[in-house]
């Protein structure tokens, strides 16, 4: 997805980079516990997941991997390797990380809520909202709707790939507006017709975001906090302030490419994610990501109507089975059924995971983006196969 030569940043592509080694990294095997013995317990239950994460480690050679696992009334929190590169620093439980593409659930959500109150209309024109805003090549606000933004039908072009992302050292602390962010879009043309095709493209939450704030004349990060964040009790995810580079405590330490043509890898931990926006911004942990995903399931952030549209899909080529609502995906499950998440890349960090419709939650988390320290398509099909087995373990 997108072209070949730019890195799989908040997207879901599967893309090759450089490989590079992975220098002494450690493996730490546990379970969130109060003391030994229950620890023993829940851990016993979790084996095949631990082998899987030890894997991502061992073999794929991310840094660190950790898991947050609810199923059966029960909830479990696994890490493997090491918090800092070259080291045997112990990965916290449930650490802090970048959530990327995570964050267009939470923006989802929220236009859906205004849905709901009769503010916004699914299928009316974005250029009702943001008169005169979406103009390019092929490009017009008249003939996109709020659906196909949310859907990513809209064939508008992705701004990830025109600000310089493939060099990844030179933007690491620059600050972008959302304006900037659009215009770098705008400037090239369509990629379908709205409507035509599916295909991801992080100008569609851009826009939501910017929806938001004219629609409710507050700041989109304001809203999602207001209106999901607190509302799902969600305490460790948060929107950055504009300027804020760190990461909260305790995290382990996310690591990028510094450039796609030299492979070097640089610490990714601190950095700027203003070019994220509503389309991938937010903080969070694996254990909130997945009780987000659980609540959102369990219908208390979305009318039953709104829930609704937001499980209508369509084909999302991306993988085998894989189909996309509004701001959601629907995966398959090797043990049948699916599950409904989104995940996230974002230099340092990668996470899945997500909710079934049985009670079952996930949330994954690696601090390297496929292709950093090996294949990239084998990595990444190992993070979605330990996300497999975290929920059907």
């Amino acid at each position: 997805m997108g072209r070949m030569k730019t890195a799989s940043r908040l997207r879901k592509g599967i893309l090759v980079v450089a490989a590079v080694s992975l220098v002494g990294s450690a493996t730490t095997i546990a379970a969130v516990a109060d003391t030994p013995r229950e620890a023993t317990a829940r851990a016993g239950g979790d084996t095949a997941l631990q082998r899987s994460l030890d894997a991502l480690v061992t073999q794929e050679k991310f840094p660190a991997a950790l898991a947050w696992v609810r199923k059966d009334g029960r909830t479990s929190s696994l890490v493997s390797g090491s918090a800092q590169l070259g080291g045997k620093a112990p990965v916290p439980h449930d650490g802090y990380v970048r959530a990327g593409s995570n964050t267009k659930t939470f923006t989802a959500v929220v236009v859906l809520q205004l849905v709901a109150e009769g503010k916004v209309e699914l299928d009316e024109p974005i250029e009702t909202y943001l008169p005169g805003v979406v103009r390019g090549q092929g490009i017009d606000g008249r003939k996109i709707t709020v659906r196909q933004l949310l859907q990513h039908t809209s064939g508008l072009p992705n701004y990830t790939e025109h600000i310089g992302l493939e060099h990844f050292e030179k933007v690491q602390h620059k600050f972008f507006h959302p304006h900037d962010l659009l215009a770098a879009a705008l400037a090239h043309p369509a990629d379908f017709a709205p409507g035509t095709k599916w295909k991801y493209s992080n100008t569609n939450y851009l826009l939501a975001g910017m929806l938001i704030e004219k629609v409710t004349e507050r700041p989109v990060q304001e809203q999602i906090t207001e209106r999901v964040i607190r509302r799902a009790g969600l305490r460790h995810t948060s929107w950055p302030q504009p300027g804020d580079q760190t990461l909260p405590r305790p995290h382990a330490r996310g690591y990028a490419l510094s450039s796609l043509e030299n492979g070097k890898v640089i610490d990714a931990t601190r950095m700027d994610p203003s070019w994220g926006g509503a389309a991938g911004q937010l903080i969070s942990t694996p254990s909130d990501l997945a009780k987000f995903a659980r609540q959102l399931l369990d219908g208390k952030l979305l009318a039953p109507a709104q829930l609704a549209e937001m499980r209508r899909t369509v084909d999302a080529p991306l993988m085998p089975g894989w189909r996309y609502g509004l701001g959601v995906f629907s995966i398959p499950l090797s043990c049948g059924g699916e599950y409904w998440g989104h995940g996230g890349d974002i230099d340092g960090y990668e996470t899945r995971g997500g909710a079934t419709d049985d009670g079952r939650a996930v949330g994954l988390a690696v601090t390297a983006l496929p292709g950093t320290f090996g294949d990239a398509e084998k990595s990444a099909k190992a993070v979605m196969s330990a996300t497999d087995t975290a929920f059907c373990n």
